[in-house]
């Protein structure tokens, strides 16, 4: 696996923040497989920076001591909390009112992958040289695409394609998606997790070739610099996991 962030052309700070974490000893490694969690940040540079920290944070900190036996559950619970905490703090600190996050976490337990997810990051699975994206925009554009008021191919240049539906720590209820069964993994398949400073900016298209044709580093690095050659409007964030044989 690799993961690279960059503050991208436009921006003065980064409010992207990333996690890779895997338990130190072999039986929990075995019970809780490996975490992978992107989120970008929004509320202004320090709100945002805050926002997106605290919720990786949170979700490695609880998915570690809340799990039991289901990763499913344990990521549901982790992103309850994160939202709550982003929450609190911004109402004990009024300068970070409107603080908000995108979340996108994977665990990868032995051949299964389970996910969670709020906001616009993605996360995309790419098998035998196609992609899929296992996640969904909770965004006003996305709503469009989703009603054929706009075509997918048009979503990612409306001009309102920012505007968040769902966030942590946006709004009393947290609608989280969820992979409910788990996702069954092949040998070769590769996760691309990524903040829509990259999305938005290189196609799905070209994500599959570089993911296909590199290394996760080279690809992380390639990636970045495709955006940042396309103005690099925001920060960009990704990280890419690779099943082995």
């Amino acid at each position: 696996m690799a993961s690279l962030t960059d503050v991208g052309c436009q921006r003065e700070n980064n409010e992207d923040s990333y996690l890779y974490w895997e338990p130190a000893g072999d039986e929990e490694f075995q019970r809780k497989g490996r975490l992978a969690v992107i989120a970008d940040g929004m509320g202004g540079h320090e709100g945002g920076q805050e926002a997106s920290r605290m919720a990786v944070e949170t979700v490695r900190e609880v998915y570690d001591q809340a799990f039991r036996d289901d990763p499913q559950t344990a990521l549901v619970e982790s992103f309850a909390e994160a939202h709550s905490r982003i929450q609190d703090y911004a109402e004990r600190y009024p300068a970070f009112y409107g603080m908000g996050t995108t979340c996108t976490a994977c665990v990868l337990r032995g051949r299964k992958l389970y996910f969670a997810h709020v906001g616009d990051s993605r996360l995309y699975l790419v098998r035998a040289a196609r992609i899929l994206r296992l996640t969904r925009d909770h965004s006003y554009v996305g709503r469009l695409v989703e009603s054929g008021i706009v075509r997918a191919e048009d979503a990612e240049k409306h001009p309102q394609r920012h505007i968040l539906t769902a966030a942590l720590g946006a709004g009393r209820d947290l609608a989280v998606d969820r992979a409910e069964h788990g996702v069954a993994m092949q040998d070769g398949d590769d996760l691309l997790l990524c903040t829509d400073g990259l999305w938005s900016v290189v196609t799905e298209d070209e994500l599959e070739t570089a993911v296909s044709r590199n290394t996760p580093t080279e690809c992380c690095a390639a990636l970045v610099k495709l955006a940042r050659q396309r103005g690099g409007p925001d920060n960009i964030t990704l990280q890419v996991l690779r099943v082995g044989p």
